[in-house]
């Protein structure tokens, strides 16, 4: 779960590849995108998954509380603000490599499409 904002090419039924960025870093393994939820207050998730997603709901209230102390809103012409939408990935298939696959060139922390 985490701000929907580069994700807007993510289909249902697409490959994510999870990418390790400490120690051996590369792909470490992947699994099929079941189900995209977006949603305007990320808290709504625990509703439909309860304690499977990834960060607790305590996690997610100090997350959020760090966000309105740094203002961490998008500001648009003529001052007027707008939160962003969150976004959950339901997986299925997941599935860890045997061994880390290194990426051809760098991956930002923001993540990259991967094209066959």
């Amino acid at each position: 779960m985490k701000p929907a904002t580069v994700f807007k090419e993510l289909r249902r039924g697409m490959r994510l590849v999870f990418y390790q960025s400490h120690e051996d870093t590369g792909y470490v393994g992947e699994a099929t995108i079941k189900r995209i939820l977006v949603a305007a207050d990320p808290l709504t998730f625990y509703d439909t998954y309860g304690d499977a997603v990834f960060l607790t709901r305590d996690e997610m209230v100090a997350y959020l509380e760090n966000q309105e102390k740094w203002k961490a809103t998008r500001v648009r012409k003529g001052n007027e603000s707008r939160k962003r939408n969150w976004i959950a990935l339901e997986l299925e298939d997941i599935r860890a490599y045997e061994a880390v696959r290194k990426p051809e060139r760098f991956v930002t922390v923001g993540g990259q499409y991967l094209r066959d």
